[in-house]
Order: C-alpha cells, then structure tokens, then sequence
C-alpha cells in the first residue's frame, strides 16, 4: 500500500492508485465520525467489516444488474474498484422516519412512511451536506435530467433488493445512503453506483427488538459499535466459524447486552 500514490482522503476511506489505468485501490479505515465530522473516533475492526460487507452488497447488486465502480476485494481492508467522476450528491432513501427526517418534520422515530423518499444532499462537508432540490442541482448543473433519471430510477431498484435482502435476515433498513458517480468511455459517460453500502451510512435496526446496528452507536454514544457492525456481517454469513446462519431468527438478550455494555443476564 504504501508504494502506491494516494489520490484522495476521506473520513473513511483512502483512495490510492490503481494497478492498471482507470482503476483505484480502495482503503476502508476505522475511523468514525459524526454529526459533519464534528465527533471524531474510532471503532476497531470497522473497516475489515464494511470491506466484507459492502462487497457483498455490491456483487449481491450486480447480479440484478446494476452497474457499479467495484470489481474485486484485494484483502482485509482493501477493494479494487473502477476510477469514476463522483457526483457531488448523497442520494438519501428513507423508508421509516429516523434521524434528521424525524427532527426536521416532528415525525417519531420508528413511524413507517407511507411510500419511500429520496432526498439529495449536496456534498460539501464546509457547508454541512445541505438538502438540495432537483432544481438546485439542475441550476448549478451537478447532474443531468437523463443522468438524474438514472440515479433515481437505480435508487429505487437498489432500495427495493435491499429491503428484501435484510429482511431476510431480520434487519429492518430504516434508511441509507449511496453515491453515484460518471464512468467515462472517451467522450461518452454513464452513471454507476460508487462509494461503498455498509451500516456506516445504512440505519439497520432488529426486526424483533429495534436494536440499532448501524453507526447511530457511534453518533448517539450508545457503545457497542463494533459489536452490532459485525452482527450485521454474521448475519449475512459473512464471518466464518460462527454459531447463527443467515437469516436464523436469534436471542439477543445476551448480545444486546453486551451492546450496551452491561453484563448479560442470568
């Protein structure tokens, strides 16, 4: 890693040079921040996890045919995916009210929406990430009516397969986001999904028990980051030599202790 050229930092991951033209080396960190990076720290092991996991998400999505920037994992904290021009967007999907949604409009947290929202947000961490309309991002011309038809129309094919796929699983997805960025063919460009799908931009909840297993630990100070982060990625079937399958429906007394850091009950 360290003979390649970095290209870009970001809160929490590196980009480096790619071995070939038009690919880069994606590095996810343990870093953790909040609130616009406001709130600083670190969960140990994060970034194997979301590594794992937003390979899984993204092959998972690949095979229903939506096209995106990776390509293959190299190891524990490092993926190969193709070089693209990120739209300055964070396209958010709300399918039950949490977070800044219940704050803005007064709704409570956990109160399903009647249908799913998207909202967009302009990528620009000095003005804290502002809400933006299709209208702004027409005026200023941060993505095209055809590029928008697609990353609405991928949205919403993305949200649907993801509900599902956690569900299976017992995990409600309350809300995610994703970023979508130009893949170039000389002059001709298309728009793929980029960046990465881990439960550091997902709000992932328990069916049965609301429990949080998403970087709300980290942001709300509940404690217990990395153990709800690798929940998510055992209940995927993603870390060898555990008890639970995909999909097993589990008891968490214990484990939802030990979340909160307090010893389980006998």
């Amino acid at each position: 890693m360290s003979r390649r050229r970095q290209i870009y930092e970001g809160k929490a991951k590196i980009l480096y040079e790619g071995p070939e033209p038009g690919t880069l080396i994606q590095y996810f960190k343990d870093d953790a921040t909040a609130n616009n990076a406001e709130k600083r720290g670190t969960i140990n092991g994060k970034g194997v996890i979301n590594n794992r996991i937003s390979e899984h998400v993204f092959t998972r999505l690949s095979h229903i045919g939506i096209p995106t920037h990776f390509i293959r994992r190299l190891n524990m904290r490092e993926q190969l995916v193709r070089q693209v021009e990120i739209i300055p967007l964070e396209v958010v999907l709300r399918n039950v009210a949490a977070g800044s949604l219940s704050k803005r409009l007064g709704i409570e947290e956990g109160e399903p929406l009647p249908h799913t929202l998207i909202e967009y947000y302009y990528k620009d961490d000095a003005l804290g990430d502002p809400m933006v309309a299709e209208e702004h991002i027409a005026c200023f011309n941060w993505a095209s009516h055809e590029e928008m038809h697609d990353i609405s129309s991928m949205a919403i094919r993305i949200n649907d397969f993801l509900v599902g796929m956690f569900a299976g699983i017992n995990i409600r997805l309350v809300d995610f986001k994703l970023e979508f960025g130009r893949l170039y063919d000389g002059d001709y460009s298309r728009v793929i999904l980029a960046d990465e799908i881990s439960p550091d931009g997902c709000r992932l909840w328990d069916m049965a028990t609301g429990e949080k297993l998403d970087k709300d630990r980290f942001r709300r100070d509940m404690g217990g980051e990395e153990e709800a982060y690798r929940e998510v990625a055992r209940r995927l079937g993603l870390l060898q030599g555990e008890d639970n399958q995909p999909g097993e429906v589990l008891d968490l007394s214990s484990h939802r202790s030990r979340l909160r850091g307090t010893p389980p009950k006998k």
